[in-house]
């Protein structure tokens, strides 16, 4: 009963192939790929893959980039599923306006947090942050909800709207600094200052409204940028998306 997980972002594609669909399972493969490279993977990383059982798939780029990863996928019979993000599932209560229209991927990292929160002792209110293209930072109370969120840009995003709304300004690769002296480290402290004081704010937004402390969870490729310039506890988890789609597929395959 092998399991595929996919995580397609903006820019790359990352995969992990367990040995059942459940979180405990072990991890038999693992790898990354730019988008650009994906039409290579059924000749290339997986070609030996022993065969999934199963696929579920977290995308937020392009519909073509789906297409094009679907064909690398004719090599196995079987039909992968993708998340949509519902009222609830795998504990989790979705307290978005309209609750399809939430990302999937922000959706699977808070199932995933959840989980791993539970794991850790009594249930405590969160504040899930993800560092990527496009920054979030979603509010889940102790029982399950999610509140809200935020969605904010990215350094890149950032960096290059400054670069072409302002002459003479190009984007820099400057140092994060209390007090920046030149125009490379304002940037890049600025940017950074964005994403922690919008953490920071929301983190103050839970304590009030649960009256409880909440437990800051950070992930994403770029969340490893973000860490040295947190002024408040955080824990940094490499992979919350794959967390969370091994506790989605132990709901969705395991009782078939």
């Amino acid at each position: 009963m092998t399991f595929l997980a996919l995580d397609i972002g903006n820019t790359r594609l990352k995969w992990a192939h367990y040995a059942s669909p459940h979180p405990t399972a072990p991890l038999l493969a693992q790898g990354a790929e730019f988008l650009e490279n994906i039409d290579k993977l059924s000749e290339g990383a997986w070609r030996d893959l022993k065969p999934p059982h199963h696929i579920l798939g977290c995308v937020v780029a392009a519909d073509a980039v789906k297409r094009r990863l679907q064909e690398q996928m004719e090599l196995w019979d079987v039909e992968p599923q993708w998340v949509v993000a519902s009222e609830a599932e795998a504990g989790l209560r979705n307290g978005y306006d309209h609750p399809t229209r939430l990302g999937s991927d922000r959706w699977i990292a808070m199932i995933g947090a959840y989980h791993r929160m539970l794991s850790q002792g009594a249930p405590r209110p969160m504040v899930v942050v993800m560092v990527g293209t496009a920054v979030t930072v979603e509010a889940v109370d102790a029982g399950g909800k999610f509140l809200g969120g935020l969605i904010l840009p990215g350094h890149g995003i950032m960096l290059r709207a400054l670069e072409s709304g302002t002459a003479g300004l190009h984007v820099p690769t400057g140092e994060v600094s209390l007090f920046p002296t030149n125009t490379s480290d304002a940037l890049t402290s600025g940017g950074t200052y964005a994403i922690s004081g919008a953490v920071e704010r929301m983190v103050q937004h839970v304590r009030q409204h649960c009256v409880a402390e909440p437990l800051c969870v950070m992930t994403g490729g770029a969340g490893w940028k973000m860490a040295p310039h947190m002024s408040l506890p955080f824990e940094l988890v490499d992979n919350l998306i794959f967390d969370g789609l091994l506790q989605l597929a132990a709901v969705r395959f395991t009782t078939e």
